[in-house]
Parts: C-alpha cells; structure tokens; sequence
C-alpha cells in the first residue's frame, strides 16, 4: 500500500498584539516573504489601532504582508489545532496582557490559543515583549512561561552592529528573533570577534 508523505512549506504563526512596536511584527512578515516562509498571520484589535498611531501602514498594508490572515476570534482557524504543523510561533510585539493570557492558559482569542497549542506541542514560542520596567508581577509571569518552553525575547538593539537608523535597530532585533526558529536573515549583522588591539 502506498502512503504519500506530505511536506508542508516551511511556515511560521505570527501574532501582533496591541504593545508598542506594530513594526515589529510587520518586519517579521516581510522577513518571512524573504525567506520563502509561509506566514500564518493573527493580530489583535489594539495592534490596529497601535498601528495607526506608529507607522503609515493601513491595515490592509499589514495584513497584505501575510500569506494566509486569520480572523482574531475565529478559534476553529488551522492554527488553533496542534495538528498544523508549523515551525513555532512568534509574538511581535507581545503586550503583557498578551503574555500574561498565554501564561495562564486561559486563552480568550485566536492568538492566544495559537500560542497555547504551539507550548502544548513543544514548538518554539518566541515573545518579543514590550513594556519597561518589568514589575515583580512582569517577571514572574516571564519566568512561568521559561519554565513552560516560552523564549522571552524582549527587542533590545545590540550595538555592536553600528546600527545607522531605527530601521536597522528593528531589522537586527527581528532577524535575532527569527534566528530562534533557524531562519537566517539576510540584514541580521553577526558578530564576527573583537577587532584591534584587546587590553587586559
């Protein structure tokens, strides 16, 4: 009897939530565009209107950068069964409602339960989180969803790229991110060693 094996494109859930930096998550989709990955798109309410107040883009430009968009309360969506098979999940921004609801379990959208699917199936879950300072509530939360296989992955910029523009600062925190997932981006800046002379 002959089985034919399904080899389902490389593809990525991608959530934006109402934190600041939307333009986060809109990098992350023109990454994945890039890279040839499939791109399974959720976005929040608040991000929306985030949107509005942070960038140019239209809604409409947000959501034309995906693949396949998802309606937010639509909970009998592909990505809300652990049988879609995906890469993992990446939240950018992550608010910490968003976080918070992740950690509890209690999911209340598409976004959510997307996110609680891809821990209970031991897939990567990559949440930029967005907010400072961290309050002792802030990182406990953190800490519980570590502890579940969560990677808190807050975008801060790393210097030693010399970044030249925000634009950069945002495409190295991305592109680390997607590392998380084994996607290389091309703009991401490696660290390549100290260079001249090192004094002790």
């Amino acid at each position: 009897m002959n089985v034919a094996v399904r080899n389902p494109p490389p593809r990525l859930v991608v959530g934006i939530s109402g934190a600041s930096g939307v333009i986060y998550g809109a990098r992350v989709l023109d990454a994945l565009n890039d890279l040839g990955v499939e791109s399974h798109l959720v976005v929040t309410r608040a991000a929306l209107l985030t949107l509005s107040q942070e960038t140019d883009l239209s809604p409409d430009d947000l959501t034309a950068k995906a693949t396949v968009l998802h309606k937010l309360n639509d909970v009998g969506a592909s990505i809300a069964s652990g049988s879609f098979r995906s890469l993992g999940m990446i939240v950018a921004p992550c608010s910490v409602r968003t976080m918070s609801e992740i950690a509890t379990g209690v999911t209340s959208t598409l976004l959510t339960r997307a996110a609680d699917v891809v821990l209970k199936e031991r897939r990567p879950l990559v949440l930029m989180v967005r907010e400072t300072p961290f309050h002792l509530g802030h990182l406990r939360t953190m800490t519980a969803l570590a502890e579940m296989g969560a990677t808190i992955a807050p975008p801060l910029p790393a210097f030693y790229s010399k970044p030249a523009s925000i634009a950069e600062m945002i495409d190295q925190s991305v592109g680390r991110a997607l590392d998380l997932f084994g996607l290389d981006w091309a703009p991401v800046k490696r660290w390549e060693g100290l260079r001249g002379p090192v004094t002790e």
